[in-house]
């Protein structure tokens, strides 16, 4: 649960005042002149002003060595891009999420999260490229037009090019066909951004196919989520998003082989540059895997947060959801949900009380009944149930407790169920959940403690030994494949699959996590 950031975390909506039908521009890309309502001036605008939202949004890795590597790869390539004349910002952002997007103007954003899974200097300078690409190809500019062309009063999609597709830029228009429209205009664009991150790896002399294992990772993301889902007895994860508003991973690898393979034969192209995998592997040495210390880590049914001195401990067969600004504990069914949140302190201070019964007073509890809740470590926490009332006057169900933490901070736990015959069966289960909110003891100080990424030489017993003294405790052997680039999923018969995956040689360094 990262408390630095705000609700922009994944969609970032930037709106612009706009002419009536927008200006000739000549894209940078394609030679051709295309009306658009952003100017390159607006563009690089708007992007500054996004810029300090993602910042507030995402904190950011502090290691400065790698800080420094990543830009000096992205440098390398803007300055063969299309658009070399633009100021270009490269950030890695503090986030196990894998994936990588970027901004209008120049501003170009790649997780730790899909750091840990690639394997080369090559391999991340596919991903790279292929943000610069959406900046060049001036896909933001063309969405907000194609979003005014679609008589959409507020227009965004100024967040391009996540790597794993165009975010959610049109909210909440449904299934209309102006949406439709716009979610295959977004398809095209990654196809577009796939093919120019590999003409910019060709131009600063890493061979292109190197693309090929980017796309290859996140297919393996896909086919790993899907057999991790099996595994526990879960529904598979349906893939293509918000109205499949990017090509499958199927589509971008048959599209990019081709392309790539074109580029890599084309006559009087130099000798390809080393991949530069062992220049990466050092540069990524320690960085943090999963959870952060800051965002709080989960380890089976625990949770742990060490920076707000903080843990919890999820019922028997329920599941815990760390996401960026609440804690969900979720019932196996799905169906009832503890929701853990930090009240912030300007509520504190408006309410200028700390007692539980004001505060969820001031979260709008009214008929109802407060009782005292014994929290271990001699917290204070006082549990309502009734009716909340908003600020229209309208009236719903709630069930909550408000918690004392340590250093004075307080915490809202919500009790949340499907319906009536949902929370009565979860009772106990949430307050046997509620119940676990304590101070960190020193043992949870000790399992609290982030993984991060080792370099170790690739033992005679494979993945199955590393897999053995691994912290991981679902899948280890699958995700250690994965890490690496050697993914192996089983078929529909029950036989080991190997599409892509390579095995290392003994002796080679490989990653682990500790």
């Amino acid at each position: 649960m990262n408390v630095l950031r705000n609700s922009l975390v994944r969609s970032l909506v930037l709106a612009l005042a706009l002419a009536a039908c927008g200006t000739p521009v000549r894209n940078p890309v394609t030679g051709q002149t295309e009306r658009s309502v952003m100017t390159e001036q607006d563009e690089i605008a708007e992007g500054a002003k996004a810029h300090k939202e993602v910042l507030q949004a995402y904190s950011v890795v502090t290691d400065t060595a790698l800080q420094g590597y990543v830009n000096s790869l992205g440098q390398k390539l803007a300055s063969q891009s299309h658009r070399k004349e633009l100021k270009w910002t490269f950030t890695v952002l503090d986030s196990d999420e894998v994936n990588a997007f970027a901004l209008p103007g120049g501003y170009v954003y790649v997780t730790r999260g899909i750091m840990a899974y690639l394997d080369s200097e090559a391999d991340l300078a596919g991903v790279i490229g292929h943000e610069i690409g959406h900046v060049t190809a001036r896909h933001g500019a063309q969405r907000a037009t194609q979003q005014q062309r679609a008589g959409l009063a507020v227009l965004g999609a100024v967040v391009i090019g996540s790597i794993f597709g165009v975010g959610q830029a049109a909210g909440d228009i449904g299934q209309t066909l102006a949406a439709g429209h716009i979610a295959k205009y977004g398809r095209e664009q990654e196809l577009q951004a796939d093919e120019l991150g590999a003409q910019y790896l060709a131009r600063v002399h890493f061979n292109p196919t190197s693309m090929i294992d980017v796309i290859q990772v996140l297919k393996d993301q896909e086919r790993y989520a899907a057999d991790a889902a099996r595994a526990a007895g879960r529904a598979a994860p349906e893939g293509g998003g918000w109205l499949a508003s990017h090509p499958s991973n199927d589509q971008r690898l048959a599209s990019i082989r081709g392309i790539a393979e074109r580029l890599a034969a084309t006559p009087g192209t130099a000798a390809w540059d080393d991949e530069g995998r062992m220049r990466y592997l050092k540069a990524i040495e320690g960085i943090t895997f999963g959870d952060s210390r800051e965002q709080g880590v989960v380890r089976g049914r625990q949770f742990f947060h060490e920076p707000l001195g903080i843990a919890l401990t999820a019922p028997q067969g329920w599941r815990i959801g760390n996401e960026a600004e609440q804690l969900v504990l979720m019932s196996g069914a799905g169906d009832a949900a503890l929701v853990m949140k930090l009240i912030p302190d300007e509520v504190v201070k408006k309410v200028g009380s700390s007692d539980p019964q004001a505060l969820l007073r001031a979260l709008g509890a009214s008929d109802g009944r407060f009782e005292p809740v014994p929290l271990a470590g001699g917290l204070q926490a006082s549990h309502f149930s009734g009716q909340r009332r908003n600020a229209q006057g309208q009236v719903s169900a709630l069930e909550a407790t408000v918690a004392s933490g340590p250093a004075g901070r307080m915490f809202l736990l919500q009790w949340l169920a499907r319906d009536a015959q949902a929370m009565q069966r979860s009772r106990a289960a949430l307050r046997e959940a509620e119940s676990s909110f304590r101070p960190l003891a020193a043992a949870d100080r000790a399992a609290a403690k982030p993984w991060r990424v080792k370099l170790v030489p690739f033992p005679a017993g494979g993945f199955a030994q590393l897999a053995r003294s691994s912290p991981i405790t679902e899948l280890p052997e699958q995700q250690l494949r994965l890490l690496n680039g050697a993914y192996h999923s089983e078929g529909a018969a029950g036989a080991a699959t190997a599409a892509g995956g390579r095995e290392p040689r003994p002796g080679q360094l490989v990653k682990v996590i500790e």
